[in-house]
């Protein structure tokens, strides 16, 4: 899991041009939205993108069970885990 958990903060840093930072610099229980990372709802949108192009990764409309799938990095990790189809 920690190699996919890598793997999703890289994701995270190319596709929302976090240029400043490293997966290292990225707590992989930290809350993505917020205090944490500090995401917003657009970052949201471009993440499940980029989510959507890189694994073939839907999202359900559910705001509620987003939430809980894009709480961290660790959260979206197994989320990924569990439902990825490798489209690369």
């Amino acid at each position: 899991m920690q190699a996919l958990e890598q793997e999703l903060k890289a994701l995270i840093i190319s596709s929302l041009a976090l240029d400043d930072m490293g997966p290292d610099d990225i707590d992989s229980a930290a809350p993505l939205f917020g205090d944490g990372l500090g995401l917003d709802s657009i970052d949201a949108l471009e993440l499940g993108l980029a989510l959507k192009n890189r694994y073939g990764m839907n999202f359900s409309a559910d705001s509620d069970e987003n939430k809980r799938h894009f709480a961290s990095v660790h959260a979206l990790a197994q989320y990924v885990g569990a439902h990825r189809k490798e489209v690369q």
